[in-house]
């Protein structure tokens, strides 16, 4: 892992994309470039519009690819650059703009066209891999080369200060064609001795971040306003306040005692001395903690054992009144029947008037 964490720290950066003249792979244009390189040729890549207007000269040869990343401005710009103009695969607008008179025509299936031209670039390199976007021209001095059904894979026009020559296809400055057909050589002589400045635009950037509000639409604002004010009416229509409060009287009020005679009676109906007893020890435990000084989460045992030093009763009776026996209700003596409930009663109150 260090080793592939080192290795990678000094590998070269490369970019990728059709055309990408640092991009060694099939699709790239490395291979032309390093050629071109050491055959003396200067390269200049370009990226932006104002490099490759600077860079242009009248001995120089403008690549233009991708010009689809180009705006109508940038295309201005160029057009008003001396030397000659090499547009692969240009656009409509583009060959408006630079090309004068050219159109699209169709394109071919076929790979390989011949030149068939007298254009002596294209005649000395012979077959090559131009097949694809197919265009005419109108009017006098235009080239055209590599010829098919419905029209020809490379067209070149005069324009002011120089020539513009229009390809078909990227196959010929390829990677991955370079060594096939005629490619290299037509490349190649296309450029001739002269300088080439590579102008291959970059993707547009965004020109700043949006946040959620910038991305709704208009018709949301205006339906808030609405929505805002019937939530406002709703808000003053159900918060009115004609006058003072007014407290009312409960329709009915229960006394303490008739709710403890009340359930007393539902205990009788259903023999439920345990859920009694039960009533009665929780609520002496429950008044005795505080004067114990014990908290209401106490276990048993502390409640038991501070109830018998405080009133001086055996620990083993004041559990068996207090909780029962151990062995579970069924062998409570005071839940056996209704008079032994009544002494369990009267045991803890005994006891409470003992602790007092």
């Amino acid at each position: 892992m260090v080793l592939a964490v080192l290795l990678s720290l000094g590998a070269e950066t490369t970019r990728s994309g059709p055309l990408e003249p640092n991009n060694p792979g099939p699709e790239g244009s490395r291979a032309l470039i390093e050629i071109m390189r050491q055959r003396g040729t200067g390269v200049t890549i370009a990226r932006d519009t104002t490099t490759a207007v600077t860079a242009a000269r009248p001995d120089t040869l403008l690549v233009v690819a991708s010009s689809h990343r180009l705006l109508p401005e940038e295309l201005e710009r160029l057009a008003d650059t001396p030397g000659d103009l090499l547009l692969v695969l240009p656009t409509t607008g583009a060959m408006e703009e630079l090309a004068p008179g050219v159109r699209t025509s169709g394109d071919t299936d076929e790979r390989t066209l011949a030149a068939a031209c007298d254009l002596p670039a294209a005649r000395a390199a012979g077959s090559a891999d131009t097949g694809g976007e197919l265009y005419a021209v109108g009017g006098d001095g235009a080239t055209t080369c590599y010829p098919d059904q419905g029209g020809d894979a490379l067209v070149q026009v005069p324009r002011d200060g120089g020539v513009t020559t229009v390809l078909g296809s990227s196959g010929p400055l390829t990677n991955d064609r370079l060594d096939r057909e005629g490619n290299a050589a037509l490349a190649l002589n296309l450029v001739g001795d002269r300088d080439v400045v590579w102008f291959l635009p970059e993707v547009p950037a965004a020109s700043g971040e949006k946040d959620i509000w910038a991305l709704l639409p208009r018709s949301f604002y205006l339906a808030v306003v609405p929505l805002g004010a019937a939530l406002l009416l709703l808000a003053v229509w159900r918060g009115r306040r004609l006058g003072p409060l007014v407290a009312e009287r409960l329709p009915v009020v229960v006394r303490a005692s008739e709710t403890t005679e009340g359930r007393a009676r539902l205990y009788a109906a259903r023999r439920a001395r345990d859920r009694a007893a039960g009533s009665l020890r929780s609520g002496l435990i429950g008044r005795m903690r505080p004067a114990l000084g014990l908290g209401a989460d106490s276990a048993p045992d502390a409640v038991v054992e501070a109830v018998a030093v405080r009133s001086g009763d055996d620990p083993a009776r004041v559990r068996a009144l207090l909780y029962g026996p151990e062995s579970g209700p069924d062998d409570d003596p005071h839940t056996a029947d209704d008079a032994a409930l009544v002494r369990l009663a009267d045991e803890l109150d005994a006891l409470e008037k003992r602790l007092r």
